[in-house]
């Protein structure tokens, strides 16, 4: 299977059928940048490409899966050269991605952080996650056509608290909620993740990648849908003034003042 280069910020490897995608990014507690996003891209579409993988296994340090998109480049994200952004490039690839893809998360998970999940087909979350989704907050709405799948996954009144209200849920919600299949402890998450992406691996392949294009078959068109729509609406925030005072307060470390929009 080739790669490509690696970035400092993922790491890939591949083993037993198994491509590991392990953010890297611990200084910025993994928030993710356009260098990064490409990279991604690249590994999924190149995974599924490839005999040689049977399954993706995604994660992060054991106590930090990812801040979400780094608010310093929100203004500044690549673009390639049809004007799509680095980040839906990403999500496209995973979103379409045949391949099973189990997710290994605990600690902070923000934002696209968690958005990403939603098209993993397992979670499994150490005891210390955290999961939230603060796009109104900074002014801006939600991405990854998590307007879709969250209500999908949880339900309205759990995703009008995380996408409305910006709630965090920890570990045992996001499992109530459905947002997680299950929860181990930190010492454990990480083995048990693995154990789960080889037992996917050991399966036969074809069969696997054909099972879970049917599961999803149903659901691309409006996950296509949804994301096109959420990202003409993104832009339209970030056009607005409050997605300014919200930036500026974050990056002051200031509590924003929204009374005058």
């Amino acid at each position: 299977m080739l790669m490509g280069p690696d970035i400092p910020e993922i790491n890939a490897q591949l083993d037993a059928g198994v491509l590991r995608i392990t953010l890297h990014r611990p200084a910025k507690k993994n928030a993710l940048t356009s260098p990064m996003y490409w990279r991604m891209a690249e590994l999924i579409r190149a995974a599924g490409a490839s005999s040689a993988v049977r399954a993706i296994r995604i994660g992060g340090a054991p106590d930090c899966f990812s801040s979400g998109n780094d608010v310093t480049t929100f203004t500044s994200l690549e673009r390639d050269a049809d004007g799509v952004p680095a980040p839906v490039h990403f999500l496209n690839a995973l979103a379409h991605c045949e391949l099973p893809v189990v997710a290994a998360v605990n600690g902070v998970a923000v934002g696209i952080g968690t958005t990403l999940l939603l098209h993993c087909d397992f979670v499994l979350a150490g005891e210390d996650a955290l999961f939230r989704t603060p796009f109104v907050d900074l002014g801006l709405c939600p991405e990854a056509a998590s307007s879709y799948t969250m209500p999908l996954r949880m339900g309205y009144i759990r995703a009008a608290q995380m996408l409305l209200l910006g709630e965090t849920f920890n570990a045992q919600q996001a499992l109530a909620s459905g947002l997680v299949t299950a929860v181990y402890p930190v010492a454990e998450f990480e083995q048990r993740a693995g154990e789960l992406a080889l037992r996917l691996a050991a399966l036969p392949p074809t069969s696997l990648r054909t099972t879970k294009r049917l599961l999803r078959a149903p659901l691309l068109a409006a996950i296509e849908h949804a994301m096109a729509a959420e990202n003409a609406a993104f832009a339209d925030c970030m056009a607005a003034p409050e997605f300014g005072e919200a930036i500026g307060a974050f990056l002051e470390k200031r509590a924003p003042d929204f009374s005058r929009f």
